[in-house]
């Protein structure tokens, strides 16, 4: 049984070694592949893709407490109902009030939903809202009417003393996607990946002999001797040539 095993694993480490062998020797046409779908993926990234832009607000969120000053309880708690006021701000309540304000006729709430990201930072009661929109200003304008209409309903609704603005919507300058390093990476590796199952799938069905190897290897027989028909067939094309 252990010898069994040793010539399985001996087979297993020679097929391995061969597929090795296989995708090193095409190397140059696994790496080509790889620089060709690097640079579709920059192309579609850099000029194909629209980009998009996020502004961000915050706001701070103040539980009603008749005391002045505010305990570890008291943040512990407001930390505790971030979560509920994430689902507030995302709420169709909210979000269809923002479209008829800004009159986003085009737009409906599960269009803005995928739009807005609510964020809570850990043992904070700052609420992060930032919307990503193909227009820079709207993304602004979007942001900062969520902030207000958000905060008049959660205050209705969770009895709330204050929403405090921790910082009004930014004016993007610059894209936030698509990123152009990550598609030209990503292009590169899943060239790579193609080129090398195109590789192995070809010698995996090529079931062609070509070498003295070959035929010890598929068919368990010991060559004898090798004719060398090329060489063979050139002579005989020079000897016709001269008569």
């Amino acid at each position: 049984m252990n010898m069994e095993n040793h010539r399985e694993n001996d087979a297993i480490e020679v097929d391995l070694l061969e597929i090795v062998s296989v995708l090193f020797s095409r190397f140059w046409i696994i790496f080509g592949g790889g620089m060709l779908a690097a640079v579709i993926g920059f192309v579609i990234s850099m000029f194909i893709l629209t980009p998009t832009y996020e502004s961000t607000t915050k706001i701070y969120i103040l539980n009603k407490s008749e005391s002045t000053t505010v305990t570890y309880s008291d943040v512990q708690m407001g930390t505790q109902l971030t979560k509920d006021y994430a689902e507030l701000i995302n709420s169709r309540y909210v979000l269809e009030e923002v479209i008829r304000i800004l009159s986003l006729t085009e737009m409906e709430y599960r269009d803005l939903l995928d739009m807005v990201s609510v964020q809570t930072p850990t043992d904070t009661r700052i609420v992060s809202i930032t919307v990503t929109d193909i227009n820079p200003k709207q993304a602004q304008d979007i942001a900062n009417c969520i902030r207000e209409v958000a905060g008049e309903h959660i205050q209705n609704v969770m009895d709330i003393d204050a929403v405090n603005v921790v910082e009004e919507a930014n004016m993007p300058t610059s894209k936030a996607g698509p990123s152009v390093p990550k598609w030209t990476l990503f292009g590169g590796a899943l060239g790579i990946l193609f080129v090398c199952i195109v590789i192995l799938v070809h010698y995996l069905l090529d079931d062609t002999i070509k070498t003295s190897e070959d035929v010890e290897k598929y068919l368990g027989l010991s060559t004898l001797a090798l004719i060398p028909i090329a060489a063979e067939e050139s002579n005989v094309k020079q000897k016709t040539k001269r008569k």
